[in-house]
């Protein structure tokens, strides 16, 4: 199809990267869109508080801040294949409004959404105008919950990484590297496919010295003779100089706050379960077809949310210079993030909004103000359908997760020790009942993940040296009644030989079932031969 005409008042070379754009010096600019940004925000994440849980997620999460505001340690008592960030974020919104609701860790995810979308929005105005300012933060709100309302609404890892990626590229683009090397920091320690914005932001670092030396030596030119030539060699010099302290100025800021949380935590924990400690889980083999069509559902969806503005990035950006090469990276290594594991999760998508939002708008700064207008009313119409998803969606697994914490709950006393062998964490929030073990679900003891029931799923693709750990942990505190969440999937006790022996060494016998979850509670009789 034929590119549309470009604006008549526009160029179609639009702002470099890193250099300033032409921006009104409006005093009521900020004071107006800041509210407009705020209620939207609100507005697009009013489903995430209609529900007690959105996904395990957050469940796992609730969990571990128990764990930790009750003396327990990551990588210690309590561990997970994630940073310490959100954890941490999780245990102080608890120490503030209490472990009964996650509506002060939704109220957080309204402001890491906000705060994305006003870096954003600083971002583009800086680069393109206030307009542009404008068009970014409102396009990232409304596409930030295209997706499954489980992945958009939920208050966990991706949610509250976002705001540290958009606050690395914000600093580099303003070439302050020290709070850009630390937000990429932050931004890992939130989850670990965080860290790809590295790629833009060094991209960025690299093109700042290379400018700042072509500059320096276009100055040298100016003298004549020797005084050229010396002052060719000094103007070098020093811009390389320059060049190297801001690098080293950038590695200190990413090294400081990892190397500052691995010390808070354990350093050899912190590196395995973030780290070395996840090579079967990255894996593509079992339930290939199952796992691509996830992937391909939820490109689709996401696709949806940005109707209104991927067809002028398509058509625009492949034809006119506009200076966008870092964004390119940055939606280019926020989709390797993506591909990275081959689950394919949805909530793995939300990475790719801001730098699409962001390319969006420079494609719609060369077109025609209509278009801006066009594209805003489309991502609008498409974030109110999944809004509506959100407020309309069932809700299966949490009756489920309900109706067995329910069943725990009746069964044990307060200060008992339960073990839930499942894939929902949550039941143990719900229940209020501590955990026996660190491993708060079976995928960490078998690698069942997300459908995944392929080959590499059993005792020995288990994380390194977890079922030694386990068995101790269930021998000296022995938990009050087991609960089989399994209900046939292939982590089950008759594919687990391990799990078996639990039940049958701990003389548990079967008193009940619910919703297919069977509930075993310690006796003489043994139930397993």
């Amino acid at each position: 199809m034929p590119v549309e005409p470009l604006a008549p008042s526009r160029s179609v070379s639009i702002v470099a990267a890193g250099t300033t754009g032409t921006v009104p010096g409006h005093r009521t600019y900020w004071p107006r869109l800041l509210p407009a940004l705020a209620l939207l925000a609100c507005a697009t994440r009013l489903p995430s508080f209609t529900r007690p849980l959105w996904n395990p997620d957050e469940g796992f999460l609730a969990v571990q801040a128990r764990l930790l505001a009750d003396g327990g340690e990551l990588y210690e008592t309590v561990v997970d294949r994630k940073p310490p960030l959100v954890p941490w974020l999780y245990r102080a919104a608890f120490a503030v409004a209490g472990d009964q609701s996650l509506t002060s860790v939704r109220v957080l995810a309204i402001g890491a959404q906000l705060l994305t979308a006003v870096l954003l929005a600083s971002l583009a105005r800086r680069r393109w105008g206030d307009r542009a300012g404008r068009t970014a933060g409102v396009l990232y709100l409304l596409a930030s919950v295209g997706l499954n309302p489980e992945d958009a609404q939920a208050a966990t890892f991706e949610i509250f990484m976002l705001p540290c990626t958009a606050a690395a590229m914000w600093s580099a683009d303003r070439r302050r590297w020290g709070p850009a090397g630390a937000a990429v920091a932050c931004a890992f320690l939130a989850k670990q496919t965080g860290g790809a914005v590295l790629v833009p932001v060094v991209w960025l670092l690299w093109r700042s010295g290379a400018e700042g030396a072509g500059a320096g030596f276009a100055g040298g030119a100016r003298h004549e003779g020797v005084r050229f030539a010396g002052g060719t060699r000094r103007v070098g010099v020093r811009f390389a100089a320059g060049a190297w302290h801001e690098g080293v100025r950038f590695a200190a800021g990413v090294a400081g706050p990892v190397l500052a949380a691995a010390l808070l935590t354990d350093p050899g924990g912190f590196v395995f379960w973030t780290v070395t400690g996840s090579g079967a889980y990255a894996s593509f083999t079992g339930s290939e077809l199952h796992v691509l069509s996830r992937g391909l559902a939820n490109t689709a969806l996401l696709g949806a949310a940005c109707a209104g503005f991927l067809p002028p990035v398509l058509r625009v950006l492949r034809v006119a210079r506009t200076g966008a090469a870092d964004l390119w990276l940055w939606l280019g290594s926020s989709a390797g993030a993506v591909v990275l594991g081959f689950h394919f999760f949805g909530h793995y998508f939300l990475q790719l909004t801001p730098p699409l939002a962001l390319l969006g708008t420079v494609a719609l700064q060369i077109l025609p103000g209509e278009r801006t207008v066009r594209a805003v009313l489309t991502s609008a119409c498409a974030c109110s359908l999944f809004v509506s998803w959100g407020l309309l969606a069932p809700r299966t697994d949490l009756a489920h997760a309900e109706h067995v914490a329910a069943s725990v709950r009746g069964r044990t006393a307060p200060g008992d020790r339960v073990l839930v062998w499942g894939m929902h964490p949550e039941t143990y929030w719900l229940a209020d009942r501590t955990p026996a073990s660190r491993y708060l679900t079976a995928g960490l003891l078998t690698n069942y993940s997300g459908g995944r029931d392929g080959p590499q799923v059993g005792e020995e693709y288990a994380v390194e040296g977890s079922w030694d750990v386990f068995r101790a942990e269930l021998a000296a505190r022995p938990p009050a009644i087991v609960v089989d969440d399994s209900r046939g999937k292939p982590f089950g006790p008759e594919r687990v030989v391990g799990f078996r022996r639990v039940l049958r060494g701990g003389g548990y016998v079967r008193v009940g079932v619910v919703g297919g979850a069977v509930v075993y509670a310690r006796g003489a009789e043994q139930w397993c031969r």
